[in-house]
């Protein structure tokens, strides 16, 4: 960690961020828009490549409304066959450059049969069922203790911030449970079924491990997952990339306004 830090803080002249936000699929222009200093991840000590088509894989420090902000422009994930504490390290540097508040972004499938391709969903919980915990093995009390309390992972005042802004841009914005599966195979009906009757909204393959490394830490974490597409029960249409990648483009205006909008208020 001491050597990804003094790397960071020489790429970037010690820029010290006060806000972090993790980029989706699709999501990665804001990264391209805001940027004063981008290093790939494949140069950062600690960091893995990201293989997924729409990552980019950088990690860009930008001035965003008056805020100091570092983003992933694109994010690892477990079925990339990426250890957990692979694709959560980069949660930890972040805490340790000094970032306060975490902004979770993915895309997700709709398992709410009210959500629609395009909606936009604050996550209020979420569900960990990809098989596998990031804070297995020995724990390292400088950033968090043995047996973090979840009782509230997302934050109730950065949601409320995140609905208030979304009221003033006009963005008609839904709230839900997101569940995690690990991928890369997209569910089956019956799995969308029992996510449906177990309480979930939408489903996805990334976000928690994130999430649990982030409350660990004592960061404060909030959740937004744009819809891309409604999961393989509801209209029985086969699944693909392509699609979740069409849907993130044709909601990225919104996303991106919204973000803005947020970052502007987080005090």
């Amino acid at each position: 960690m001491e050597n990804t830090i003094a790397f960071l803080n020489e790429k970037t002249n010690n820029f010290k961020p006060e806000i972090g936000i993790i980029l989706g699929s699709g999501l990665g222009e804001l990264a391209d828009e805001y940027c004063d200093f981008a290093v790939p991840y494949n140069e950062i000590p600690g960091f893995v490549k990201s293989t997924v088509k729409g990552h980019k894989g950088r990690l860009v420090f930008a001035e965003i409304n008056g805020k100091k902000v570092v983003l992933m422009q694109g994010r690892n994930h477990y079925y990339e066959g990426h250890s957990m504490q692979e694709i959560t390290f980069p949660v930890k540097v972040m805490k340790a450059l000094g970032v306060k508040t975490l902004i979770l972004t993915n895309a997700a499938g709709a398992v709410n049969e009210s959500f629609s391709p395009s909606d936009l969903m604050i996550i209020t919980d979420h569900i960990n069922y990809m098989g596998a915990n990031p804070l297995v093995g020995a724990n390292d009390e400088t950033f968090g203790e043995r047996f973090p309390d979840m009782t509230e992972v997302y934050k109730k005042y950065l949601i409320e911030i995140a609905e208030k802004c979304a009221q003033k841009l006009g963005i008609d914005i839904q709230k839900g449970i997101y569940w995690a599966n690990s991928g890369p195979s997209y569910e089956t009906p019956a799995e969308i079924n029992m996510v449906r009757t177990l309480g979930a909204d939408a489903v996805g393959m990334s976000t928690v491990p994130e999430a649990i490394v982030a409350n660990w830490c004592g960061l404060n974490i909030l959740g937004i997952s744009c819809i891309t597409n409604s999961a393989s029960s509801i209209t029985g249409e086969k699944l693909s990339h392509e699609e979740v990648i069409e849907a993130a483009n044709n909601a990225k205006t919104k996303f991106k306004s919204l973000i803005l909008e947020i970052v502007r208020n987080i005090s």
